[in-house]
């Protein structure tokens, strides 16, 4: 099982990767793109997900991924229950949320251990 430590852990990594506190819920932004937000109880995260793939990631494993809120469904954007997440999972899909909001040399950069 993750906890929002865990990713915690993870997303301070990641270049230009900011945390903040947003009436009451944790996000990771990259300047002003929100990459990962958290539920108030921190039992689901939200991710920066393709648009076009969302519906199949959800009906694949409907009890691990959500579909978004209503408010955000025109956001490339998708959730997951922290609680059905592997350690290994959840770091593709942070990197994966991250590497959509970064250029592509930031995460070039970094992914290759290039970076300092």
């Amino acid at each position: 099982m993750v906890t929002i430590e865990d990713v915690r852990r993870l997303a301070r990594t990641l270049p230009r990767s900011t945390e903040a506190l947003v009436r009451d819920r944790v996000k990771f932004r990259i300047g002003r793109i929100v990459y990962l937000a958290f539920s108030r109880d921190e039992t689901t995260m939200g991710f920066a997900f393709p648009r076009e793939q969302r519906d199949a990631l959800v009906a694949g494993e409907p009890e691990k991924f959500l579909p978004p809120e209503p408010s955000d469904e025109r956001y490339q954007w998708v959730r997951v229950r922290l609680a059905a997440l592997e350690a290994d999972e959840m770091t593709e899909l942070v990197l994966d949320a991250w590497r959509m909001c970064v250029p592509k040399r930031v995460a070039a950069e970094f992914l290759d251990g290039s970076a300092t």
